[in-house]
C-alpha cells in the first residue's frame, strides 16, 4: 500500500504548475476523492484511458439534479452565476434526449461553413489588436490580445451590434476575475449578460439576420424550435465557452512557445516559408501540453459504478482532469515534452463523446490565426517578466494566465 502523502491540491503553487501533482495522482491514486476549495467532495479522474471512458459514459450525467448534495452544495457546481440567473438549460447541463435535440438544433446554426466564412474577420480582428500595441514594443498579451480577440469574434458571430460589444467585454471580464473582482461581481455580470441577451433575442425575432442568434431562433428539428429560455441559455454558454477557452489557448500557447525557443524557432521558420502544416499539428500539441480546459465540466453518477477499479456512489460528482490525462505516459510518448510535430495526438483538450466541444472549430481558427500572426509580425517576441512571477487564475475548470507581459522590437 502506498503511504506517500498526497500532494497539496488547489494552492497557488499548484495552479502555477499542477503537472507534478497530477503525475503523482496518475501513479498512486488515479481516481481520487478530494474536497474542493468550495467544500464539495468530488472524484478526480486522471489517467487517459479512464478519462476517455468517463467522458463517454452515459451513467455520468451532466444534469446537476443528480448531485447527491443538498441545494447549497448544488449551487457550488457549474458555471459561476448561471443558476441564480436562470441559465441552466444548455448543452453543458443536460443529457439525451434533450441534449441530442439541442445539439442538433445548435449545429444547424453553428456549421463548419459559417466558421470558414468567418476566417477573414478573425484575421482582421487579430491584425487590429496587434496594431494597437505593435509600435510600443511591449504589451500584456492577455488583456490586450488574447482576451479581446475571442470576445469580439464570438460577439460578431452571435450578431451582437458593434456598439454593444464593449459592454459584453466588460461583463465577460468580471466573470473571469473570480476572487479579484468585487464580492458578488460574477453573479451580477452573469445577470447583466442574461438580461442583455434576452432583449437582443427578442429584437432579432423581428428580423431575418444571418447571424448565429437569428439562426438559433429559426432552427427547428421536426418542427420543434428552441424555447426562449433555451436560446438565451445557449447564447450564454456559447459566449462563455467561446471566449474563456480561446483566451487560454492563445495565452497558454504563446507562453509555452516562449518557454521553448527551439520549438518556436522551427515554427517561425515554417511560417516564413508559407508552410502551415506544423502550425496545424502545433496547435493540437499546445492543446495537449498545457490546454485551456484543466478539467471537464461537472458530471454526476446516476447509479453506483466503477471507474479505474474504484467504486463511485450514485450522486457523487466526478471531474475528469483533462490536463492530467493529456500528460499520461501510458498514452503519449515523452508527455512532458513539447513537440509541435507530434502526430499521434488524440488529446482530450476539447473533450470526447457526445459532449465534445461544439465550438472547437472556431477556437482552432482563432488559435491558428492569433499564433501565426503574432509570430510573423513580432518575430522577436519574448517574455517581459521572470516566468516565476507570472500568476495563473484560480478555479477548477479553466487554466489560464492572469497576465502575459511581453516585449519585442517596435514595429
Amino acid at each position: 500500500m502506498n503511504t506517500a502523502p498526497v500532494p497539496e491540491l488547489f494552492t497557488w503553487e499548484f495552479a502555477t504548475d499542477p503537472y507534478p501533482a497530477y503525475a503523482w495522482l496518475r501513479e498512486h491514486s488515479p481516481v481520487h476523492r478530494t474536497t474542493l476549495p468550495s467544500g464539495v467532495e468530488a472524484w478526480l479522474v486522471t489517467r487517459y484511458a479512464d478519462a476517455r471512458q468517463a467522458l463517454a459514459d452515459p451513467r455520468l450525467s451532466k444534469n446537476p439534479v443528480h448531485h447527491a448534495d443538498d441545494a447549497h452544495g448544488k449551487s457550488k457546481t457549474g458555471i459561476p452565476g448561471e443558476r441564480s440567473a436562470g441559465l441552466m438549460t444548455h448543452l453543458l447541463n443536460i443529457d439525451p434526449p434533450d441534449h441530442t435535440r439541442l445539439r442538433r438544433l445548435v449545429s444547424k446554426a453553428f456549421t463548419p461553413r459559417r466558421v470558414a466564412e468567418f476566417a477573414p474577420r478573425v484575421q482582421e480582428l487579430t491584425d487590429g489588436l496587434i496594431d494597437g500595441f505593435a509600435a510600443r514594443g511591449s504589451a500584456d498579451l492577455i488583456h490586450e490580445f488574447a482576451f479581446p480577440l475571442p470576445i469580439y469574434a464570438i460577439c460578431d458571430l452571435l450578431g451582437v451590434p458593434r456598439e454593444d460589444q464593449d459592454d459584453l467585454r466588460d461583463w465577460a471580464g468580471m466573470m473571469i476575475r473570480h476572487g479579484k473582482g468585487p464580492r458578488g461581481g460574477v453573479a451580477r455580470a452573469v445577470k447583466k449578460i442574461r438580461r442583455y441577451l434576452a432583449d437582443l433575442i427578442h429584437r432579432k425575432r423581428l428580423g431575418d439576420g444571418d447571424d448565429l442568434i437569428s439562426g438559433l431562433i429559426r432552427a427547428s428539428d421536426h418542427g420543434e424550435h428552441l424555447t426562449e429560455e433555451e436560446v438565451v441559455a445557449m447564447c450564454f454558454v456559447l459566449l462563455f465557452a467561446g471566449f474563456e477557452t480561446t483566451i487560454n489557448l492563445i495565452g497558454n500557447g504563446t507562453h509555452a512557445l516562449l518557454r521553448h525557443p527551439g520549438q518556436r524557432a522551427v515554427l517561425q521558420s515554417a511560417l516564413a516559408r508559407g508552410e502551415h502544416g506544423l502550425l496545424e499539428t502545433g496547435v493540437e500539441e499546445l492543446l495537449r501540453f498545457d490546454g485551456p480546459v484543466e478539467m471537464a465540466t461537472w458530471r454526476y453518477a446516476t447509479e453506483d459504478l466503477t471507474i479505474g477499479g474504484v467504486a463511485i456512489a450514485e450522486g457523487d460528482p466526478v471531474l475528469v482532469v483533462l490536463a492530467a490525462a493529456d500528460r499520461d505516459p501510458a498514452r503519449f510518448d515523452s508527455p512532458d515534452t513539447l513537440d509541435l510535430a507530434r502526430r499521434d495526438n488524440k488529446h482530450l483538450g476539447y473533450g470526447h463523446g457526445i459532449h465534445y466541444c461544439i465550438g472547437a472549430p472556431l477556437a482552432r481558427l482563432e488559435g491558428h490565426t492569433a499564433l501565426a500572426t503574432l509570430l510573423t509580425r513580432l518575430p522577436d517576441l519574448r517574455l517581459g517578466e521572470d516566468p516565476a512571477e507570472l500568476r495563473w487564475r484560480g478555479g477548477l475548470i479553466m487554466r489560464g494566465l492572469r497576465t502575459l507581459p511581453v516585449e519585442f522590437t517596435p514595429r
